[in-house]
């Protein structure tokens, strides 16, 4: 690849992200519909209902948890029926009259649970024809709605697990079951709470859809514009500036949306086109940004579903998982912005020129206020709130901004402004002793109030578009959550997680890196096929339990496999983050994914180091010395593997120089005695060579 040095910018630059061309629109999860008139209306109402159901549950939770998750299960169908075409071919313009029948059976049969409640729970254990038909019918419609939404691959490995269920009792008798019946196998799938039903469900239903709400509403506030504005202002003229942006600006975005692939969506319209136009190639552009945007699922405070999930299974506070997340998380943005920095000065680029570049304070000045529901639920949630209450709070917050905005900006005078200001904080703050229906109360008489103020219809109409997005970026996260269910249903029956795990057991007795790196090969290897979700719920299932057992702490045995999680959804052929990025980049989504997996390879090590030393998850008997030093080991760790990765540091550096980085980033990361002096010693040695190396050049011009 040549280089290439851009002397000046080719043009103003605008904040404001364009909508794709109309032949390159992706959705987060494959193409949808595009819909007009009465469907559309249909499908709007669909989704505002649907948002309007979720926040009733979480404020005044009406339903028991069992009708709750199926009412929850029956919207997700039935919005994926009328969204998502049979076939990906062409571009569908209308809802054909058996998806309407599938969708309006599907939300239909969702009322089951309620309806026949009190039968249902007199009868456990005992289903009768009805029951194990309808099951039937609703077991058949997720699998159909996650293939739509998915792909092939997550209900073909689903799929497996279910006829493991029927049929293993046929399999060689390491592997095999007593052998289940198939009215068995339906109870446990569909009258329970360890099938669809189960415990990823529940999440979706609660946590999960109020923090994608949240994210939503932040969105539609401005707080992309923000967050683009202050990433260019702070780097945007550096070396490799533009990729910066796209790191920068992607785990700012992370901390509100926590979805790898909304961000790349919403982030990727900037910043994507932006690196293209300073140079960078389409393929490295749509990388960067996959690889900068899937770290939002490991981005505190909302992370992505899975953060909920593990909160759910281990049982423990919510808190907990974002404190063992914070270092994570900001190591694995540090290992992007090393590695575009290292490609920029590899290949040459130039940053913007300055004058171009955004005041980041300024754009703070104007809009700090909308990082105010952020610091709330960042409070809240380290405060022993539990996540729903948080997230309930935080989005109701975020609304009487985006609705006292409005109303503000009719008053002529600033003293006005302030007393009006106040009040609402006043009045919102009561939350603290009164719970949400103040606040609930607050937003009502700001929404009465915007009819008859300027401008007011334009802010209730954002607020609308707000929970229609919300409802239509949880589709895929809700219905994963939903069809992973069989796959925890089927081995809490047949107990066959038990199998790997003495396997990954044995193999432990002898190495405990062995079982770290199969662990690894195996979330890499299905992430190859299926998305972070059912990717965690797997493995976690199979081998969190035995690296329990062989040491590792609770916490960090889930968290190693929720990051390697995160990783593989970088890798082809199924790399969801890569696909939507190709679809703004222009280019192969292959190619974006293998040049992603490339940029965040050096990532690799913080995992492992955290295994070794918990420390770097603010687990077990810490200190801040001792966290100070993991963390230098992991940032020299990272430089060094990142430098061997790209073949440049401050000058090009041949094989050998590479292959000495890279195993003096091993001996850091594996924690056993006297690999740590050695591998300081060798990365003194490395350091030394290469800076007097490149100094020479220099001094000879």
């Amino acid at each position: 690849m040549t280089d290439r040095k851009l002397e000046a910018a080719p043009g103003p630059l605008v904040l404001d992200h364009p909508p794709p061309a109309e032949d390159a629109q992706f959705e987060e999860h494959g193409h949808t519909r595009q819909l007009g008139g009465f469907a559309l209306r249909l499908v709007t109402g669909l989704a505002l209902a649907f948002s309007t159901y979720q926040l009733i549950v979480a404020a005044f939770h009406p339903l028991s948890s069992l009708i709750t998750r199926s009412l929850h299960v029956g919207f997700l169908v039935a919005l994926t029926f009328l969204l998502y075409p049979t076939l990906q071919r062409g571009r569908a313009t209308r809802i054909p009259i058996h998806d309407l029948l599938l969708a309006a059976a599907g939300f239909s049969l969702a009322l089951y649970h309620w309806i026949y409640e009190a039968d249902l729970i007199q009868r456990s254990g005992d289903p009768t024809t009805t029951d194990l038909i309808v099951g039937t019918i609703v077991i058949v419609m997720v699998f159909e709605a996650a293939r739509r939404i998915l792909g092939l691959a997550l209900p073909i490995v689903c799929g497996l697990f279910l006829a493991y269920g029927l049929f293993g009792q046929y399999l060689p008798e390491a592997i095999a079951h007593r052998g289940y019946g198939f009215d068995q196998i339906v109870n446990q799938l569909f009258l329970g709470t360890e099938g669809i039903y189960g415990i990823p469900t529940l999440v979706s239903a609660t946590y999960i859809f109020l923090f994608i709400l949240f994210g939503s509403f932040l969105e539609h506030a401005g707080m992309i514009r923000l967050f683009n504005a202050l990433a260019l202002g702070l780097v945007g003229h550096a070396q490799g500036g533009p990729a910066k942006v796209a790191v920068i600006s992607s785990g700012l975005m992370g901390t509100i949306s926590g979805s790898g692939v909304a961000n790349v969506l919403t982030v990727g319209q900037f910043t994507i086109p932006l690196m293209k136009r300073f140079g960078y190639t389409p393929v490295f552009a749509g990388a960067v940004e996959a690889t900068a945007s899937m770290g939002g699922q490991i981005m505190p405070p909302v992370m992505g579903a899975v953060a909920f999930i593990m909160a759910e299974t281990l049982n423990v506070p919510y808190a907990d998982i974002v404190k063992a997340a914070v270092i994570p998380a900001i190591l694995y943005y540090f290992t992007a912005f090393w590695m575009v920095h290292l490609e920029a000065g590899r290949l040459k680029l130039l940053g913007l020129p300055k004058d171009q570049c955004p005041n980041p304070w300024h754009a703070l000045k104007q809009n700090w206020h909308l990082a105010l529901p952020l610091a709330a639920l960042v409070w809240m949630l380290f405060h022993g709130f539990t996540p729903m209450f948080a997230g309930m709070v935080g989005l109701s917050l975020t609304a009487i901004l985006v609705l006292g905005a409005t109303i503000a900006a009719r008053f002529s005078s600033t003293a006005f402004r302030y007393v009006f200001w106040l009040a609402l904080g006043l009045s919102a703050s009561m939350f603290a002793k009164w719970g949400i229906y103040p606040v609930l109360a607050v937003i009502a008489a700001l929404v009465a109030i915007s009819f008859s103020v300027k401008g007011g219809m334009k802010t209730l109409h954002t607020m609308k578009m707000s929970l229609v997005d919300g409802a239509k970026q949880a589709l895929a996260v809700g219905i994963a959550c939903a069809i992973v269910g069989v796959i925890i249903g089927v081995l809490t029956l047949t107990g066959a997680a038990s199998n790997f795990a003495g396997f990954i057991l044995e193999i432990g007795e002898k190495s405990l890196f062995l079982s770290l790196f199969l662990t690894m090969i195996v979330c890499l290897i299905l992430g190859m096929g299926i998305p972070t979700i059912p990717n965690y719920i797997i493995t976690s299932s199979i081998a969190a339990p035995a690296l329990l057992k062989l040491g590792v702490p609770l916490i960090v045995g889930h968290m190693f496999v929720f990051y390697f999680g995160i990783m593989a959804d970088l890798t082809p052929p199924v790399a969801l983050a890569a696909f939507a990025a190709a679809s703004i980049a222009k280019a192969s989504p292959m190619k974006i994914g293998f040049k992603a997996t490339q940029i965040a390879i050096a990532g690799f090590v913080v995992p492992y180091m955290a295994v070794y030393d918990p420390a770097l998850m603010l687990q077990g008997e810490y200190t801040l010395a001792s966290v100070a030093y993991v963390v230098f080991k992991a940032l020299l760790a990272i430089a060094l593997w990142g430098a061997a990765a790209i073949g440049h540091l401050r000058a090009p550096i041949n094989w050998f120089e590479r292959v000495f980085a890279a195993a003096a980033a091993f001996m850091l990361v594996v924690a056993a005695p006297l690999t740590d002096e050695i591998g300081f010693a060798m990365s003194a040695i490395f350091i030394s060579w290469h800076w007097l190396r490149a100094r020479k050049p220099a001094l000879a011009a």
